[in-house]
């Protein structure tokens, strides 16, 4: 399990930007490929962005392709999501999480092992 945790999250207007952080509490997290993800109230998690451990595979759901940007910082340790753009319905939890792979364009799904964190609150209200 990687122990992972999420920050960056907040109250927003429509078409503003927040910058999520997903990092990890105790070793590397630069040579795993990694996943957010978002949860809406009432409805299932599903995966947003992910990213390839050296940054060059990466995934991005219809819903925010355009608007949001994964990226990775190795010297920090960590794995960022910068959401510009945003609307209402991007308003939820999102979570970071260790995914099987990211290739061809595809996120791979979260290994049974890893358990879910906190998660970042993100709110789009005007």
């Amino acid at each position: 399990q990687l122990q992972l945790v999420e920050s960056g999250g907040g109250l927003v207007q429509p078409g503003g930007s927040l910058r999520l952080s997903c990092a990890r509490s105790t070793g590397t997290l630069n040579t795993y490929p990694i996943g957010w993800f978002w949860q809406a109230p009432g409805k299932e998690r599903e995966a947003v962005s992910c990213v390839s451990p050296d940054g060059e595979s990466t995934y991005y759901a219809d819903s925010v392709k355009g608007r949001f940007t994964i990226s990775r910082d190795y010297a920090e340790n960590t794995v960022s999501l910068q959401m510009n753009s945003l609307k209402s319905e991007d308003k939820g939890v999102y979570y970071c999480a260790r995914v099987y792979h990211v290739q061809f364009g595809s996120c791979g799904t979260v290994p049974a092992i890893e358990t879910w964190g906190q998660g970042t609150q993100v709110t789009v209200s005007s």
